[in-house]
């Protein structure tokens, strides 16, 4: 049996950037297969009850922080988004949709999208901006927003969110390895070391 990771993601979530920076190479290495499981963030917490760490005022000064200790660690570039936080319905459908329709196309959507967010730091909650930072990325900015707009999109994001939620997922990053749920950027060691074990 093949090597898995899913990776339950959403771009609005910083901590997700910087796992997405080392989950293709941490697959590579241990012969496993990323499958990216794109979902709503804000869904999983309204289901669950949960919130995000910066809505605690102390808890968020420290994950600014943190955030920055990991990006340095990874040698990745980051940047906090001043726009944050970003509605990223429209995004996630797109990525949904991409990964449906254009699956050859998806890796760098994704990157594309990533960078915009946590790099270049831009308001990806502006349908201007979205539109010029996918031209930019080589996209068609007005067949991605009608790929957002597919009524299958947006039931096959809803359902993802949904599973997502049915199998213990409380936030962003979630990765499972077979049915073993690990959460966040910070737990990549026991990614690769339950990889390891198969």
């Amino acid at each position: 049996m093949s090597k898995s990771v899913e990776f339950y993601f959403d771009f609005g979530s910083p901590t997700t950037y910087l796992a997405w920076t080392q989950l293709p190479a941490l697959c590579a290495a241990a012969g496993a297969t990323l499958v990216y499981r794109p979902m709503l963030l804000g869904g999983v917490f309204q289901a669950t009850g949960n919130a995000s760490p910066v809505s605690i005022p102390s808890k968020g000064r420290f994950m600014l922080k943190d955030l920055q200790r990991f990006a340095q660690r990874y040698q990745v570039p980051m940047q906090f988004n001043p726009h944050f936080p970003i509605n990223t319905l429209t995004l996630m459908r797109m990525a949904t949709g991409v990964q449906m329709q254009q699956p050859e196309r998806f890796d760098d959507y994704v990157a594309a999208v990533f960078k915009a967010m946590w790099v270049d730091a831009l308001n990806m909650g502006d349908p201007a901006v979205v539109a010029t930072a996918l031209t930019a990325a080589g996209f068609d900015a007005q067949q991605l927003l009608a790929l957002a707009a597919d009524p299958q999109v947006k039931e096959a994001l809803k359902n993802s969110t949904e599973t997502a939620v049915k199998r213990g997922v409380f936030g962003a990053p979630s990765m499972f390895v077979d049915d073993e749920l690990f959460f966040g950027q910070d737990r990549l060691d026991f990614v690769r070391e339950a990889l390891q074990a198969e």
